[in-house]
């Protein structure tokens, strides 16, 4: 993840440094605009794991994997609603520099949103295998 680079910068309000922004943004037009089909495969792995879990949901509904539905999805959501079109904005490089830096910011507090609840999600996961 690119957008890690704002993690020097967390202190800072104003505009991150132009070699950061342009290191963020081209990584964000490569992966968004530029990599399509790629995109679509993220959506499918996406969409086979809450398919995957709401199966699981309704052959055994475990207190433990209905829990941790929303560790899943919640992620899923935040990447299709915020993320992505935020990361499409930021690689576009239409807006001033500090909408490109706050763009930066949420998505790289958006990513450790993610990662936080996807790791719970697996804990309750392994969870349900172990026990």
């Amino acid at each position: 993840m690119f957008d890690i680079q704002v993690w020097r910068y967390r202190k800072h309000q104003g505009a991150l440094p132009e070699a950061v922004l342009s290191s963020i943004a081209s990584y964000y037009r490569r992966v968004t605009t530029e990599a399509l089909p790629m995109g679509y495969a993220v959506g499918v792995v996406m969409s086979i794991a809450v398919l995957t879990l709401v199966t699981l949901i309704v052959r055994d509904p475990h207190w433990v994997t209905v829990f941790s539905l929303p560790f899943c999805v919640g992620p899923i959501l935040l990447a299709m609603l915020r993320v992505f079109p935020n990361a499409v904005r930021l690689g576009a490089r239409t807006d001033s520099p500090a909408q490109q830096s706050a763009l930066a910011r949420a998505i790289c507090r958006d990513h450790f949103v993610c990662l936080g609840s996807i790791l719970l999600f697996i804990a309750l996961q392994l969870l349900v295998i172990w026990s």
